[in-house]
């Protein structure tokens, strides 16, 4: 049987993409909070703070040397499996790719090194303006990534001269139609991801009675952040799809699984889209409601997949239910935020055992709500690579064959395997030891912080 290395590639890359996304998608968070926390220590003075930031920084490294390694290998894939595309785009994403080094990992590396070796070597100012630098290190990268790959679904300023793409505006080319919103979209949805993970840990310690003091605190803060971060991302998912709509109509109907244009397009909250049929079974819907979201009008005319050729829609299936997977746990988080304000007001939020069960059950629901993201915008792209300018078919590398495309596909496997069982138990293992074991000798703190543990008080608290 003769290897397709066009599909292995594409397997390969959805492969790698997902396995590195989960990684940025925790760690952007993770650094913003991870400063929160050394600023409140810098402010207050108590242990807990400290305690908590050093738990949280053990972790965050070994998230982010994940997510470098991951990184690294999906970048040169550009040259191996996809040299057309990367010859094609070079002007464009060379540049792009090269801004994000030498602007975010420089900052990121050199920062981090003081974060995580310097508490006891430099001033306790500078060790807080490094977890800062950190943190910002995470959104100019994002930036960058999200640019190039916002380019990639809505290219602009540029001209395909020769098969070749040449940048006439540089701010139009970043600043793409679609970026905004997609990097707005990326950065909550990290937020929201790194959130629900510390609220699925402390609910974990409050439900084992375990560390409830620095859970209490955790808790709290993650809570009244997703309880702003959740409604805000459904009001940016909402313009993200609008734009989608302006932009890549056909992706938008994959997603509604809508054949026909038409008005009052119900919303499908259930179907099996048969892309040889053209058409759905076992249809569950709300009448005219797709309209009125993608409209606001319940007589809008929706686009039907039936206006593009067969050969010019995504597999309406995966994006279908990807973009149904993303939405559903959104509202999930939605509801969790809901929750969280009425037990709070009831004086119940750290005692009912159903809310930290469920608290604890959300743990990996956003990094899948992430993935199902991700597979809604790169699948509802196809059959482009560049959105209306290169097909992916015509962007595998010309020499590539389907049984070199394989053995590296297998590779990539076994070795993202063993990284990903080593790292998850090494993360395990600093959340189960808990924040008391992150003592800190009276030597390593600055001589006017230099007082035991005390329980938190009104002034400490920023809740």
């Amino acid at each position: 049987m003769e290897l397709d290395p066009l599909l292995i590639s594409r397997i390969q890359f959805a492969f790698v993409v997902s396995f590195h996304i989960i990684f940025p998608a925790f760690t952007i968070g993770l650094a913003s909070f991870i400063a929160v926390l050394e600023g409140l220590w810098f402010k207050t003075g108590n242990p807990v703070y400290l305690r908590l930031s050093k738990m949280w920084i053990k972790v965050f490294a070994v998230s982010f040397g994940m997510g470098v390694v991951s990184g690294i290998v999906m970048s040169f894939q550009f040259g191996t499996n996809w040299s057309e595309l990367s010859y094609a785009s070079a002007n464009f994403l060379g540049p792009i790719l090269s801004y994000e080094v030498v602007t975010a990992f420089f900052l990121e590396a050199t920062f981090l090194g003081v974060l995580l070796f310097g508490r006891s070597k430099v001033p306790q100012g500078m060790h807080l303006f490094a977890a800062i630098m950190v943190a910002v290190g995470t959104f100019i990268s994002s930036f960058w990534i999200l640019s190039a790959n916002s380019w990639m679904q809505t290219p602009a300023g540029i001209e395909l001269i020769n098969g070749r793409v040449e940048v006439v505006s540089w701010l139009e080319a970043i600043f793409n139609p679609s970026f905004p919103y997609r990097f707005a979209h990326m950065v909550l949805a990290a937020f929201l991801t790194t959130g629900f993970f510390v609220i699925a840990v402390s609910a974990w310690y409050l439900l084992i009675n375990k560390s409830r003091e620095y859970a209490k605190i955790m808790f709290s803060m993650t809570l009244w952040l997703v309880v702003v971060m959740a409604p805000l991302q459904v009001l940016v998912g909402d313009m993200h799809g609008l734009d989608t709509l302006e932009h890549q109509p056909v992706k938008v109907a994959a997603m509604e699984g809508n054949w026909e244009t038409g008005t009052r397009v119900p919303l499908l909250l259930f179907a099996i889209p048969d892309q040889a049929a053209e058409s759905n079974r076992f249809e569950v819907g709300i009448p005219g409601l797709a309209s009125f979201i993608l409209k606001h009008d319940l007589d809008g005319e929706v686009p039907g997949l039936k206006d593009w050729a067969p050969e010019d829609r995504p597999h309406v299936a995966t994006v279908f239910w990807s973009f149904r997977v993303m939405v559903g746990i959104g509202m999930l988080m939605v509801l969790v935020a809901g929750l969280s304000l009425v037990l709070r007001w009831r004086g119940t939020l750290y005692e009912n055992r159903a809310f930290l069960r469920l608290c604890t059950f959300m743990m990996p629901l956003p990094f899948i709500a992430v993935l199902a993201g991700w597979i809604t915008t790169e699948m509802g792209r196809q059959p482009w690579v560049l959105y209306g300018l290169m097909r992916t078919e015509d962007a595998i590398t010309p020499s590539l064959t389907g049984g070199v495309a394989l053995t590296s596909l297998i590779v990539f496997i076994v070795v993202y395997a063993v990284i990903f069982v080593a790292g998850g138990y090494y993360i395990s293992r600093i959340l189960v030891g808990g924040p008391e074991k992150e003592d800190t000798p009276l030597d390593e703190l600055p001589e006017h912080r230099r007082r035991p543990s005390r329980p938190m008080s009104a002034a400490d608290s920023p809740l």
